[in-house]
Order: C-alpha cells, then structure tokens, then sequence
C-alpha cells in the first residue's frame, strides 16, 4: 500500500504543477485551474491519512483515486474529440493530450489497486 500511497502523491504533484505551467499567463479561466488543484489535494490528503489503515480512510483514498479518473476521462476525451475547443496554454497539444491520456491509465490502475489491494494485516 506504500507504493501506491507514493503513486498518489507524484500523481498529484505532477498533476497540480503541470496545470501551473500549462495556464501561467495562458489566459485560461481559473477554475480550469483550480479543478486540478482539487484533485491533487484529494490524492495527497488521502494518501497521507492512509498512514493509519481504517476502512473509512481507504475508502476515501480509492474515491480520490475515482475522483481523478472521472475528472481526467473528460479532460483526455475532450481533447481526442474535439480538439478545437482545447487550449493547451503553454504545452504542446499533442504532448499535452499524451500526458493527460498517461495520467488517464495511472488514476485507473490505481484507483483498481487501491481496491483490490488487502486490507493491512489481512490476508488475500
């Protein structure tokens, strides 16, 4: 569960600095930047409370992982059908969508690990 709780953070930190970079002085509208920011504190706060393993902090540490999966299928989505009403602000667009589309798979597999993985102390 270290692993993943470590997944989260670098997943959030990369998520919540990128969006930084792409919208410093783009011109885009703050809660297109905000949202990450909301996601990133979600995985962060809950990786950290998972320190102590109770079912309510798992819970919550596999609902950031879904809050992530459902705010990037919509960003990565947007962006393959209709990437015309996309602003990349300062990234390349292409490489803006494969990060994204990365970022996509990474919040799945480990919205699934933090699922299926035992809970402390408990066997398989």
């Amino acid at each position: 569960m270290k692993f993943l709780r470590i997944w989260a953070v670098l997943l959030a930190l990369s998520l919540m600095i990128g969006e930084l970079w792409r919208s410093w002085g783009a011109g885009r509208e703050f809660v297109f930047v905000v949202d990450d920011q909301i996601m990133g504190a979600l995985l962060i706060w809950s990786a950290y409370l998972l320190k102590q393993e109770t079912l309510r902090r798992r819970a919550f540490f596999s609902a950031a992982w879904a809050f992530n999966v459902g705010m990037l299928y919509g960003s990565f989505f947007g962006k393959i059908v209709s990437p015309e009403n996309s602003n990349p602000g300062n990234w390349d667009f292409g490489i803006l969508t494969a990060l994204i589309g990365l970022a996509f798979v990474s919040a799945i597999i480990g919205m699934i690990a933090s699922i299926l993985l035992p809970h402390q102390g408990q066997t398989p």
